[in-house]
């Protein structure tokens, strides 16, 4: 199999950056997420070099939604990303992780009203989702005392290979205004008293591997500004959002590079630019393609079960990955402590959930698997433990970085007690 280059395999054993992974199962227990930190500025890197050779103005904002851990955040904060949060939780979080305001967008289909007087409080750029959200929040600055900056977001209702779930652009999708009712959507917003929209926003979808897609979104995007350039609209930023995939099957799938998407999308944005006469900023929202590769999945073997498949049951379930459940996603198991080992049998990983479709990975061949074995599932940080749950009152895992041969945790691992924290006895129980 053919892994990142921060992943190696030393001595039969699992290695991510300079750490052993089976020594830090051991270590910290298991289930665990381990993250290298490393790799992630690497990602980050990659972008902004891309974006700024072919235009200057470009911006990197994180889509937090991907992986919300204040270690991942502050990483990238040091480097000078911004965000795209998604909750008041999310802003608050890139906050404290020292993203500042002006380089974030709170975006969203569904704010409530303290989400949007949040927005006004910290001053941060709102993405508005719909004609009601905009009066809301025009109120909320007004009972603030201030303006409210703003960007519409477009739906470009285009077509895009991925999962259906995860098609963020479709015509059908709930996210956006129809990019045909978007100049009206301005116009409305040019008549509010606290609003200054100054940008113009749109996400088509996510594990997009191919470049066709990003082309045509700006191709809108470039239509949608030079219709409000016309109506007096002076656009300060146009955010192109994320989207761009990873290869999760390592041998098969090919994934563009940043460079790649740099060089494909970006001239067509700063042609449309030129022709229009505009000189906007450029922000683009990668989430996966920034995290993913970054953190691994260790689980430990519980038993082996011979059955209508070879079942291989583990310690961690949908509780922790969801998206094999949810997206029938894959990702790459490699047996750690015989990552070297020759493949002998075809093993179904199996989660310890109560729910028959707890199944982390389907019919994968695999060295000869034994109880006690730690088994790593790859590309776990975008959407891993963001999505995880405590489903059958299972405590969350541990969360671990790496950054060169240091290693620390950056969230500890659940207890028993931490299900019950927040949790009350009515007093008709005492």
């Amino acid at each position: 199999m053919k892994l990142p280059p921060h992943l190696s395999v030393r001595d039969g054993h699992l290695f991510i950056g300079e750490h052993d992974l089976v020594e830090l199962a051991s270590r910290w227990g298991t289930p665990l997420y381990v993250t290298d930190e490393e790799r992630i500025g690497e990602n980050y890197r990659r972008y902004n070099e891309a974006m700024t050779k072919y235009y200057p103005r470009s911006r990197v904002l994180y889509a937090a939604k991907a992986n919300g851990n204040l270690c991942v955040l502050m990483g990238l904060a040091k480097q000078g990303a911004g965000a795209d949060v998604f909750s008041s939780g999310e802003l608050i979080l890139a906050l404290q992780a020292g993203m500042v305001p002006d380089r974030l967008l709170f975006n969203g289909s569904s704010k409530s009203s303290s989400d949007l007087a949040l927005a006004v409080e910290k001053g941060v750029r709102v993405s508005v989702d719909s004609i009601d959200e905009l009066l809301q929040l025009d109120e909320a600055a007004a009972r603030a005392g201030k303006y409210a900056e703003i960007a519409f977001r477009v739906n470009p209702a285009l077509e895009v290979p991925t999962h259906p779930k995860i098609a963020t652009g479709l015509a059908t999708s709930k996210f956006g205004i129809p990019h045909e009712q978007i100049t009206a959507a301005y116009r409305k917003a040019l008549e509010c008293r606290h609003i200054r929209p100054v940008g113009l926003h749109c996400h088509i979808g996510s594990q997009i591997l191919a470049l066709e897609p990003f082309i045509k979104a700006a191709e809108v995007m470039v239509r949608v500004a030079r219709e409000l350039t016309a109506i007096g609209i002076s656009l300060e930023f146009i955010d192109l959002g994320g989207g761009l995939g990873i290869p999760y099957r390592h041998d098969t799938e090919i994934a563009p590079t940043q460079e790649e998407y740099a060089s494909a999308v970006v001239p067509v944005f700063r042609a449309g630019m030129k022709e229009i006469g505009i000189n906007p900023e450029l922000w683009i929202e990668p989430g996966r393609s920034l995290v993913a590769d970054s953190t691994v999945l260790v689980c430990r073997v519980n038993s082996v079960k011979p059955a209508h498949k070879n079942f291989v049951n583990v310690d961690a379930g949908f509780n922790l990955l969801v998206r094999p459940t949810m997206y029938d996603a894959y990702h790459e198991v490699i047996v750690a402590n015989r990552a070297d080992a020759p493949e002998e049998a075809t093993y179904t990983i199996a989660g310890p959930i109560c729910e028959t479709g707890d199944i982390l990975a389907t019919d994968r061949k695999l060295p000869r698997v034994y109880a006690g074995d730690i088994l790593a599932l790859l590309d776990a940080g975008a959407y891993g433990f963001a999505m995880s749950s405590q489903y059958n009152s299972r405590p969350r895992c541990a969360e671990i970085a790496v950054r060169g041969t240091d290693a620390a945790c950056m969230r500890r691992a659940e207890t028993i007690d931490d299900l019950t924290a927040t949790m009350n006895c009515p007093p008709w129980h005492r």
